[in-house]
């Protein structure tokens, strides 16, 4: 008996004709993030994908890496056994017995009752999955003496019965669903080192997007310390494989000139007017599609539909939004869940809040930027802020070309 993440997906099974594209892209996406962890080849077998697991020291940290990768529904940490009744029924006793262990050593009360649930994908095998329910859970319920409950079992049996091999676990590991990384082509993030722009890079890495990320810093006129903050959420957005480079923007002497020639109230504005320009030169160079931001309908005044829609007039590709009917505390709860919250709260010195008006304009027109806009030679700021641009390639994402 073999030990294998069996990796389970959905949306990706309803995709027709291109399914085979999206599942070779997460097999290539999975073999990446198992790199290391595994001796064995990752592959597919009747819409799952098997990545083995050969060192059971390191069997914990496989099954965290798999289970963040974008297009995993969930994964079960399985027994691979002859499908045999009587190797299923030793598969079966094992990780029950070994799941129960596993939430008695966590502190977690121990099940009570459970359920067998076998699915049999190979039409040659000779009994129903009702008749595998029945003499499995009678062999569990003789060695364990844990209860039957089929409406809320404590602990879930699952067996699948594959071509010629059978799979069976009792633990279920859940992934971020979606579709796998490389599928939508790519993107441009425009990232702080806040909350809300890491969660949005991630929502576009789940369906699909290999992400390339733009930190706009406040150096020269603030410290570094952003970019330090940039990276390390680009680092952790990484670990599912979608995040292809960080881009760092100085954008401190731009945001100093625009506050000495524009009005107070248009700065913000004109800072991301300004920001999205850079970020489509990046784009362009990168021959990504789209840009993506981390705004949200109303939450701060430069967030209101008339001022998007100025600040959206420059732009000459998607800007796209994932956070935009998200609330604060949705989007904080989705942080937490993927890991950059702690950072995102210990940044400091971003640029975002250099030269802020004290009563920045929530209404403004499209007129009054341009006009605003007027006394400033935005090619040379743009060009200026793109002169000293610097990189970092990250390692997880599918492969891509260099940088211009």
């Amino acid at each position: 008996m073999e030990r294998t993440a069996l990796v389970h997906y959905h949306e990706i099974g309803l995709k027709g004709r291109n399914r085979g594209d999206f599942e070779r892209r997460l097999e290539g996406n999975l073999r990446r993030a198992s790199a290391g962890l595994t001796d064995g080849r990752t592959r597919r077998i009747a819409s799952r994908v098997l990545v083995p697991v050969t060192d059971p020291a390191r069997a914990e940290e496989l099954l965290a890496a798999v289970a963040r990768i974008p297009g995993v529904s969930y994964l079960g940490y399985a027994i691979e056994c002859d499908r045999t009744p009587e190797a299923i029924e030793a598969a079966a006793l094992a990780v029950v017995a070994e799941e129960v262990t596993r939430r008695t050593e966590a502190g977690e009360p121990p099940p009570a009752t459970f359920a067998v649930e076998a699915r049999r994908s190979a039409t040659d095998y000779a009994e129903s999955s009702l008749e595998i329910n029945r003499r499995v859970g009678a062999a569990i319920e003789r060695e364990t003496g844990l209860g039957v409950d089929l409406s809320a079992p404590g602990l879930v049996c699952r067996i699948e019965v594959v071509q010629a091999r059978a799979y069976v676990y009792a633990r279920r590991v859940e992934g971020p669903g979606g579709l796998p990384v490389g599928a939508s082509g790519t993107v441009v993030a425009l990232m702080s080192a806040g909350i809300d722009s890491p969660v949005a890079a991630w929502r576009v890495m789940k369906r699909g997007a290999v992400v390339v990320a733009v930190h706009f810093s406040g150096r020269p006129q603030t410290p570094a310390h952003s970019e330090h903050y940039a990276l390390e959420l680009a680092r952790v957005l990484d670990r599912s494989g979608g995040m292809a480079r960080l881009y760092t923007v100085p954008f401190g002497d731009v945001q100093r000139q625009i506050a000495l020639d524009a009005p107070e109230d248009l700065r913000v504005l004109l800072y991301r007017r300004f920001m999205v320009r850079v970020a489509e030169a990046i784009a362009h160079r990168e021959r990504a599609r789209a840009l993506v931001t981390g705004e949200s309908l109303g939450q701060v005044a430069s967030q209101t539909l008339d001022n998007i829609a100025v600040v959206d007039a420059v732009a000459t590709m998607p800007v796209l939004r994932p956070l935009i009917g998200s609330d604060k505390q949705e989007i904080t709860d989705e942080a937490r869940a993927i890991g950059t919250f702690e950072l995102s709260t210990t940044a400091d010195d971003d640029c975002c809040t250099l030269f802020m008006p004290r009563r920045p304009a929530t209404h403004a027109t499209l007129a009054e930027a341009v006009d605003a806009e007027a006394g400033l030679d935005v090619d040379a700021l743009v060009e200026q802020a793109l002169a000293g641009v610097t990189h970092v390639d990250l390692s997880r994402a599918p492969k891509r070309r260099r940088a211009l």
